[in-house]
């Protein structure tokens, strides 16, 4: 049957489109939860640039939710970033879901990165909880500034920095933030063993898989985490 409709052909995607996923709400980078709104609007103050809210917003999650890698729920409402948000403290992941939350909420674009990192910051408990010094699945953030995707990990809070002799991780908006290889002291810190992709939302499943082959203590974190320690407390001084 003949018609005088033109052809559908698919629309190419635009750099909107593509971008969309980044600026979504997610199960666990969710932006949409008007704590995280609240939280976002509050910290971000007068800034007006989307480098100066990023620069801002990275300060306030990196130093005001203190990391805690006890405490890590592997149920999925324990792994989003308004839960973080509400409980004060968190680890790599869900401290680089808030970032990322708090950035949708201002239209800047973001998604998760992921990366096998050997951690020498640790301290012995954990490092025999965890029965290795390899962090799986570690968490940072990418931001899309100025037309081009930065780096930024606001895992680790100043005070535990300065406990553990570590130069904290600044962020600027131009340069990548991630974690440096050698302490103050110049020993050993951090050294990236496998890159595990980006996403725009937490890959959970495929995050548990490997934790489950990796880690004698994955079950207890499914449950809701280990007993309560404090890490920064424990962390290894420099000698």
């Amino acid at each position: 049957m003949m018609t005088d409709e033109p052809n559908q052909t698919p629309r190419p995607p635009s750099d909107a489109d593509a971008m969309q996923p980044y600026l979504a709400s997610g199960a666990f980078v969710d932006s949409a939860h008007p704590a995280v709104i609240a939280y976002a609007t509050r910290e971000a103050g007068d800034a007006t640039s989307a480098r100066d809210i990023a620069v801002r917003l990275y300060y306030a999650v990196r130093d005001g939710i203190r990391y805690d890698p006890y405490r890590i729920d592997l149920r999925p409402e324990g792994m989003t970033a308004s839960r973080a948000l509400e409980a004060g403290y968190g680890f790599c992941i869900t401290k680089a879901a808030l970032y990322a939350a708090v950035l949708r909420v201002h239209g800047v674009p973001t998604r998760l990165g992921f990366a096998d990192v050997r951690n020498h910051m640790t301290s012995p408990r954990l490092r025999a909880t965890m029965g290795t010094d390899l962090f799986s699945y570690h968490g940072y953030t990418d931001v899309w500034l100025d037309g081009r995707w930065v780096k930024a990990t606001p895992a680790f809070n100043l005070t535990l920095c300065e406990r553990a002799g570590t130069k904290p991780l600044d962020f600027d908006g131009e340069t990548d933030s991630i974690l440096q290889p050698f302490d103050l002291s110049g020993r050993r810190h951090m050294e990236y063993v496998q890159d595990r992709g980006t996403y725009a939302d937490l890959p959970l499943a495929e995050l548990i898989e490997v934790w489950d082959e990796i880690y004698p203590v994955t079950a207890e974190w499914k449950r809701g985490g280990l007993p309560q320690g404090d890490f920064e407390r424990e962390v290894e001084r420099p000698q």
